[in-house]
């Protein structure tokens, strides 16, 4: 599967930048997926769970919030409160 470069900062730093496969997050419109080729997008993100898919594994995560920015060169998003669960 094609991807994408993804960077999730939060108030601590950078968490991860790196190449990912997909993302999903809850955004204040509903399930957003992000895959290699989406569209330039930036939504507000709700509270909830995100999946991230890393080399064919799917890394959880729990997000508090923030900005989800999507353009050509690479996915940001950025939370307040964003931890890995496994």
């Amino acid at each position: 599967m094609k991807g994408f470069q993804l960077q999730i900062v939060t108030p601590d730093g950078i968490l991860f930048d790196g190449a990912a496969e997909q993302l999903s997050v809850r955004s204040i419109d509903g399930e957003v997926a992000v895959m290699a080729g989406h569209i330039p997008y930036v939504t507000a993100l709700k509270q909830g769970s995100c999946r991230v898919y890393v080399s064919g594994a799917i890394r959880h995560a729990n997000c508090g919030g923030g900005l989800l920015e999507v353009n050509k060169e690479k996915v940001r998003l950025l939370s307040p409160d964003f931890t890995f669960t496994e």
